[in-house]
């Protein structure tokens, strides 16, 4: 992997993730279920880790499967600018009424996570809060800021790991990388 740079070690994402479920968990009326719904398939590892850290409250589980991504010449993603929703294993009735956590693992242009609201929000969802891994605010090309951050990368860096891909390759490295 001497293409690769790691960024992010297992050891602090894990504290990381620790700290963002104690600030879910207290923003949240325990009274009340959560619909933590995972954008697959790159958040499955992120999602699995945050909602175990969760405490003291009904954790429900939701897929959907999103993108405005494809993969391009020389094997990177790019944005097609057109969010296409491919899976859901959410029933609509589920989502009225409720708080609605949507976890992902990177937010670039914005574009997914703008729909994924939207679609939520329009639904019927009390509220709509927004858990990311990684955050890339200089990509941002729609106006949508996530509610809870592990981490905030500066410019444009191509990243691996901890379930985010290069074309279904590195998903299962332990830590976050950037491909150099």
């Amino acid at each position: 992997m001497n293409n690769h740079t790691q960024i992010y070690t297992q050891a602090q994402i894990t504290e990381r993730v620790e700290e963002m479920a104690k600030e879910i968990t207290d923003s949240y009326p325990a009274s009340k279920p959560l619909l933590a719904v995972c954008v697959i398939k790159g958040a499955v590892i992120f999602y699995a880790d945050l909602v175990k850290a969760i405490k003291d409250r009904d954790v429900r589980f939701g897929f959907v499967a999103a993108s405005s991504y494809y993969n391009s010449e020389g094997g990177r993603m790019q944005s097609t600018g057109i969010v296409n929703m491919k899976y859901s294993s959410i029933d609509e009735s589920e989502i009225v009424g409720a708080e609605v956590l949507i976890v992902e693992d990177i937010i670039d242009t914005g574009r997914t996570l703008k729909a994924l609201k939207d679609y939520f929000t329009a639904k019927g969802a009390n509220t709509v809060k927004i858990a990311t891994l990684l955050n890339k605010p200089d990509c941002r090309v729609v106006d949508i800021d996530p509610d809870y951050t592990a981490f905030t990368l500066e410019g444009n860096p191509y990243i691996i790991g901890y379930g985010l891909d290069n074309a279904q390759q590195f998903r299962n490295l332990d830590g976050v990388y950037k491909i150099n």
